[in-house]
């Protein structure tokens, strides 16, 4: 493969701008819609919301956000088998934006469509445009862990701006008043919010295309074949998978229609965990049994496994952001700063706000540490202690919250900054090593497998969320923090029995 020019963004390859603004566009839809889920499904029928209580509104915010997660693997494969990352970035892109104009529409059948679709899309887009970054260095680029810190800033703009930009068209007395005047329903002010998100995803698409030749021929091809033949019998095993899909949600809306089993948020969400659960270990049990790796390949593949489940823990707290310390800042914190009072949705720009401020430090910190740098091991463990902590803060704030008061701003602004750097010490280099250490014929499925960590964790978070209203709000706040510090110790105790390992390699 030919490596784009190597110096030109900030000192590293000039593709690296193009994937920085494409990704930080696609995030801005994301992030822009997903501040607005949870406080849309639970905001009264009266003010344009769905009217759904906690334990339903959680349980959908779950599956969504590991479905939207989950689909990467699919989506891995076939970039990795049929038609490389660079055109399924593309078509992901498409299909996000086309579900977020069906959002823009009054239903709760245009709400569950365009969710559906947001999930393709991401599906498709999310796992190949993070492996387009890795391929822009060579492996023993020293600057690559640095790299996917600046790439992971350029995520956090986008993150940053969407819940400013929607939370004001969705929440703000402002911009109702002014649909009124222009003769339409304030209640109308969510879709609004939605359709913000679909303009975002159109300016990531038109900056991918017009940037695209600073890439270079990074992710034009997918993986080498073995000939026609290995094209064709993917090619099958797509149409397969796509009619067996789709033959289980006709065979479900049969039994539904029938009333031989009447399916439910509750039943759904069930049979949900069960299915991802069987996922996980059906997936890393075809990875290890396989008889294709060699001694190294196999230990770097336990070593990615051993990620899994710390990323999988790592996210079903974090997560929680959209969800449990969504519905906290809604219901319980007083949204005010100085005399002004602002969305409480405006919250979800907090984290990527610390991550713009901090994202350079930590870039130079890797750097400057170089070969004496921790290892991946030992930073998720200090990722998941920084993230268990950061609920453990947030008891005593949830304790005056029981009691009816509404608590300061600086509460959950504390809270946010020590997820950041949890998430500084995991996250962007999760990614890196995934890059970096999964076989090259699997390096999109594997970045897919990053992707399944995350799914599974939103799905754990969203089931906590879930509990909000029927759960003592202190106990829920402080059992999710004591959960991530002992796995934050379990991490610590890992560190040198990965490292011996990984040196017999």
């Amino acid at each position: 493969m030919n490596l784009p020019p190597q110096t030109g963004f900030f000192g590293h390859p000039a593709g690296l701008r193009s994937l920085f603004f494409a990704e930080m566009w696609e995030r801005f839809s994301y992030y822009g819609m997903r501040a607005l889920l949870v406080l849309f499904m639970t905001a009264p029928l009266a003010t344009g919301g769905l009217g759904w209580d906690t334990g339903r509104s959680g349980a959908i915010y779950g599956m969504y956000t590991a479905l939207v997660y989950l689909v990467c693997l699919p989506g891995g494969w076939i970039a990795d088998r049929l038609i490389g990352p660079r055109k399924s970035v593309l078509w992901g892109g498409v299909i996000i934006m086309m579900g977020h104009i069906v959002l823009t529409f009054s239903s709760v059948a245009a709400f569950f469509s365009g969710l559906i679709l947001v999930v393709i899309g991401t599906g498709f887009l999310k796992p190949n445009i993070s492996v387009m970054v890795g391929k822009l260095y060579a492996p023993e680029d020293e600057r690559r862990d640095a790299g996917f810190s600046i790439y992971y800033m350029g995520i956090n703009l986008g993150a940053f701006l969407a819940p400013l930009v929607t939370g004001y068209l969705a929440q703000s007395d402002g911009w109702k008043a002014r649909l009124v005047g222009w003769g339409l329903s304030p209640e109308t002010s969510w879709h609004w919010g939605f359709g913000a998100a679909a303009v975002g995803m159109a300016l990531g698409l038109f900056w991918y295309v017009f940037d695209g030749k600073a890439m270079g021929d990074a992710g034009l091809l997918p993986a080498p074949s073995s000939g026609p033949d290995e094209d064709a019998a993917n090619r099958r095993k797509v149409v397969m998978g796509a009619v067996g899909v789709l033959g289980v949600l006709a065979a479900l809306a049969a039994l539904h229609l029938t009333g031989i089993y009447p399916l439910s948020v509750e039943s759904i969400n069930a049979g949900f965990g069960v299915f991802l659960l069987l996922v996980v270990v059906g997936f890393f049990a075809w990875l290890f049994l396989a008889n294709e790796w060699s001694v190294d390949e196999r230990h770097r593949l336990i070593l990615l496994g051993v990620l899994f489940l710390g990323a999988s823990v790592f996210w079903s707290i974090f997560e929680q952001t959209g969800s449990t310390l969504n519905l906290f800042a809604d219901r319980s914190t007083r949204n005010e700063l100085f005399g002004n009072v602002f969305p409480s949705s405006w919250w979800q720009s907090v984290n990527s706000v610390w991550i713009i401020l901090l994202a350079p430090v930590f870039a130079w910190i890797w750097v400057k540490l170089g070969k004496h740098s921790p290892g991946s091991t030992a930073k998720f463990a200090i990722g998941l202690f920084f993230v268990g902590l950061s609920f453990i803060w947030m008891v005593p704030a949830a304790a005056a919250a029981a009691g009816g008061d509404r608590v300061g701003w600086w509460w959950l602004l504390v809270c946010y900054f020590l997820q950041t750097v949890g998430e500084l010490c995991l996250s962007p280099i999760g990614l890196s090593a995934m890059t970096k250490l999964a076989p090259q014929k699997v390096m999109s499925l594997m970045m897919g497998v990053w992707f399944m960590a995350v799914s599974v964790g939103s799905f754990i978070g969203g089931n906590v969320s879930s509990l909000y209203d029927s759960f003592d709000l202190p106990t829920l706040f402080g059992a999710v923090g004591v959960y991530g510090l002992v796995f934050a110790g379990v991490f610590f105790l890992l560190v040198k029995p990965i490292g011996r390992m990984m040196a017999r390699s």
